[in-house]
């Protein structure tokens, strides 16, 4: 999913840019409604402190999407809202299918290859510290690479990035526990997948995730 063209200026190097067509970047994303986001949080803080918190980093992401370089696509839990921070001029959007959360990951790869990206990567809602740079990252590591994570803090990842779908990954899995990124580590190892690591990052489910992370104290 990577051609690329290039652009010649006089008297300076040619410079390569990426070719958006190829690649997609997608984020999974709940529908904010108050009381069905962040329910660890919720626990401690309420829900619409919660769904506070939510609505930040869904802004947040939705701005560092807008600076990559490449077609994006939101999926979303429960409809299709007619305006969102995520929407934009050319955003796809679609439902989330499957039954857990390995399900839903694997539909978005599977949708983003058939229509006809090279590289796709996903990441998720969560993350306060993602930027596109390291989104720009991930795309060029896949040029090389048949997978690429952005590990997480809590054992999980932020973002995974794919050039081909692989079921495996997503399938007969147990989710949100601290070995996931192993797990897919090790999965990778045993079909003799190449990968790259990006460094490491926190997303935010706890309130003791929220209390590490720069977003705390949350202004009223």
């Amino acid at each position: 999913m990577h051609g690329r063209g290039r652009i010649e200026l006089s008297g300076v190097p040619a410079v390569t840019m990426p070719d958006n067509g190829n690649r997609l970047l997608a984020v999974l994303t709940r529908n904010p409604v108050a009381g069905r986001v962040k329910s660890r949080l919720a626990a401690t803080l309420g829900p619409e402190t919660a769904l506070q918190v939510y609505r930040t980093l869904r802004e947040y992401t939705a701005g560092v999407m807008k600076a990559c370089h490449a077609e994006k696509a939101v999926f979303y839990s429960e409809d299709i809202p007619a305006g969102d921070c995520f929407i934009g001029d050319g955003t796809l959007a679609f439902l989330q299918e499957g039954g857990d959360f390995g399900a839903r990951m694997h539909h978005v790869f599977t949708t983003g290859f058939a229509r006809g990206f090279r590289l796709v990567v996903l990441i998720g809602s969560d993350c306060p510290d993602i930027d596109s740079g390291i989104i720009e990252n991930a795309f060029t590591a896949l040029e090389n690479r048949d997978a690429v994570l952005g590990p997480a803090w809590d054992g999980g990842f932020y973002l995974i990035g794919l050039k081909h779908a692989r079921p495996e990954l997503f399938t007969d899995r147990t989710w949100s526990h601290e070995r996931v990124l192993r797990e897919t580590i090790d999965i990778l190892d045993k079909t003799g997948a190449s990968y790259f690591l990006l460094p490491g990052l926190q997303d935010i489910d706890t309130i003791e995730d929220l209390k590490q992370s720069r977003l705390w104290p949350i202004k009223a």
